[in-house]
């Protein structure tokens, strides 16, 4: 939840996109999500569409928000505020590839497979408990939290919740619950940030979101 164009959300695009092709090349991707019944081609044009969607953000409402700090602290000094003037009040938008791509695949593969969905929600619930546990708020800047943490807490639980569906579960849980537990959990804190505008799976949770999709369905 920051602004999408900043240097660090390039620099990360542009790794995530060579990790990606690099891992396309090696068809490990693409072998991994066969399990969710995807052609090569299909899983290159989910990836992509996340990676350029996270680029588009669309507007819902504006809220009066506090002016950020005149310093921001970050970790490795590789974060700064974001570049779009702050005038007192946060555009609250939500995120293309990160926010909506996910939430129709899951829908996708919900309808698809038959999931059952007790044992879908309870993954859902633990690793949006998880993320929301570790996430912080960055004021003047948006949501981070360890990116590690949900794709391993996602494959885990598609291994203990996932029976024969351990790929579908490990992408769905892993991607919402990090949609859920770091963004929208976090949503009260956004008057608070100072971010011009705060994107619900965009730039700081959308790396997390997209690795977590990937990661979770490579261990699953």
């Amino acid at each position: 939840m920051r602004n999408p164009f900043s240097i660090l959300h390039f620099l990360l695009f542009f790794f995530l996109l060579l990790f990606l092709l690099t891992f396309i090349q090696l068809q490990l991707i693409s072998l991994s999500f066969e399990k969710l019944g995807l052609s090569p081609e299909a899983t290159m044009t989910l990836l992509l569409s996340s990676l350029l969607g996270s680029w588009i953000n669309i507007p819902l409402f504006t809220v009066d928000a506090e002016s950020p700090p005149e310093v921001v602290e970050t970790p490795f000094g590789l974060l700064r505020p974001p570049s779009i003037p702050f005038r007192g009040k946060t555009i609250v938008a939500v995120n293309v590839g990160g926010c909506l791509i996910p939430l129709f695949f899951s829908a996708y593969l919900i309808n698809r497979l038959d999931l059952p969905i007790p044992p879908l929600l309870l993954g859902i619930a633990v690793v949006s408990g998880i993320s929301w546990f570790l996430s912080r708020p960055i004021p003047g800047l948006g949501i981070g939290m360890p990116i590690l943490v949900a794709p391993l807490t996602a494959a885990i639980v598609a291994f203990l919740l996932g029976d024969d569906f351990r790929a579908p579960f490990a992408y769905i849980s892993g991607t919402l619950g990090v949609l859920i537990g770091a963004d929208l959990l976090h949503m009260k804190d956004i008057r608070h940030m100072g971010a011009p505008i705060a994107s619900i799976g965009g730039a700081g949770t959308f790396d997390g979101i997209f690795i977590t999709g990937v990661i979770a369905v490579l261990l699953a």
